[in-house]
């Protein structure tokens, strides 16, 4: 089966800068991604660019089992994580990312994690991290405490590149997919990427088979494939 990783900039086509649900769903079609988590996607709202993405999204792609977690309710709606899923969903939660005491830096934005359990046994964690060091620490032990040693994935936007020290704990529990890589891949910004700072994760026992971060410009994240087997 195939997993992708997908910042979709809430569906903002990178190059016309507008909404646009299809080209989102084309990256995943054309991908062949069986489960698909979903990062900075809106939920409903009062205003009219303020829809269910992730059931949009699941409708168009086929992919017919989705979840959509808020983080933060903004003025106009709810903003968060997704999944859409070709697999039905057995549970699903939405587990809030504590805040920093002592915030530092200018920007903070309250985080979440999906965490999903579906048919055929596979559990999918999906996060994205704040920009923030100590908003990354609290992200990264809350995914620690959220991960199954056993048929479970873990991945998202981590805002951190690959040398990064808060991924340690991460890295000690589970497989990094990028270990496949035939070469240098990049995600962000997906024109001309210069990071990478999108990640797939396996616990040991699931075999990955290959993984790839396609020249797809589509959001302003590249999107991150995975196939494995249970």
């Amino acid at each position: 089966m195939k997993i992708m990783s997908f910042n979709t900039q809430h569906c903002m086509n990178f190059r016309t800068r507008e909404i646009d649900f299809e080209i989102m769903a084309k990256t995943i079609v054309d991908l062949g991604a069986d489960v698909v988590g979903l990062n900075e996607m809106r939920g409903g709202g009062t205003d009219p660019e303020f829809l269910d993405q992730a059931e949009i999204l699941s409708r168009l792609t086929g992919l017919s089992y989705c979840f959509f977690a808020p983080a933060i309710t903004l003025p106009k709606g709810l903003y968060g994580n997704a999944l859409i899923s070709r697999i039905p969903i057995v549970s699903a939660e939405n587990i809030p990312i504590p805040d920093p005491e002592d915030p530092v830096g200018a920007h903070h934005e309250t985080r979440c994690l999906i965490k999903v359990r579906l048919e055929n046994g596979l559990w999918v964690v999906v996060s994205h991290f704040g920009l923030n060091p100590d908003e990354q620490k609290n992200a990264a032990s809350r995914v620690v405490k959220s991960l199954e040693g056993k048929r479970c994935v873990f991945m998202g936007d981590l805002n951190v590149t690959p040398d990064d020290p808060v991924l340690t704990p991460i890295r000690e529990r589970m497989f990094d997919t990028a270990e496949l890589f035939d070469g240098e891949r990049l995600s962000f910004p997906s024109d001309k990427p210069r990071i990478k700072i999108d990640y797939i994760f396996t616990s040991p026992d699931i075999k990955v088979v290959r993984a790839d971060i396609p020249a797809v410009v589509a959001s302003d994240h590249r999107p991150y494939v995975a196939e494995i087997e249970l």
